[in-house]
């Protein structure tokens, strides 16, 4: 791998570490290891980044909040009706988990390992852009006063959605193993516990 300048050597240490990261969790990755798939000694790894703990948790912070700001992506949804707009915000979340399967494990590992960690990452996560929140709580509020849905809060809506969506994604290594799925097989069955997240979410809210 040829690096040119500083830039990119942090980058591609930042890379290599978030894969081995995501693939074995952080007891099990060293900054040898990192340094040695990045092309550079473990000294330089240091140097950007003084600990693993630094490098895990730079890593960690951006992964958490990508996690939960993809649940109020809702740019151009304006227009859409309120459950359109719900249904294409939870296939969005779910898109994102299954373009990053180990991330809910890596999450739940990582809050086990250092409980910390939650003091810390309610700071961050009041980063997440607030007026997309309180939009949609008002569309939901505005739903439940016309009679379209039961009375239901956000927070509850929020914790369903992503626990039927994380679900999937942690017991996948186990329905792999105990009925021995090939690709086709995995492909099919993530596809469709997300069709079957969107009508549970959907029928659960009908007054």
């Amino acid at each position: 791998m040829e690096i040119k300048n500083d830039q990119k050597m942090e980058l591609a240490i930042l890379e290599v570490a978030e894969r081995l990261f995501l693939e074995k969790g952080f007891k099990l990755t060293s900054t040898t290891e990192i340094a040695k798939q990045v092309g550079c000694n473990q000294a330089l790894v240091h140097y950007y980044f003084r600990t693993k703990n630094n490098l895990f948790n730079s890593i960690f912070e951006q992964k958490f909040k990508l996690f939960f700001q993809g649940i109020f992506e809702m740019k151009n949804l304006s227009k859409l009706q309120f459950q359109d707009k719900l249904k294409y915000i939870i296939e969005a979340h779910f898109d994102l988990l299954k373009k990053n399967p180990r991330l809910p494990a890596l999450i739940l590992n990582e809050l086990s390992r250092q409980p910390e960690q939650v003091n810390i990452l309610r700071e961050k996560l009041r980063k997440i852009p607030e007026e997309l929140m309180i939009e949609f709580n008002t569309e939901l509020q505005d739903e439940i006063k016309k009679g379209n849905i039961r009375d239901i809060t956000l927070l509850d809506l929020i914790y369903s959605m992503i626990a039927l969506n994380v679900s999937i994604f942690v017991m996948m290594p186990l329905f792999e193993k105990l009925l021995t799925l090939d690709e086709i097989q995995k492909e099919y069955m993530i596809q469709h516990r997300k069709s079957e997240n969107v009508d549970f979410i959907l029928k659960s809210l009908r007054p």
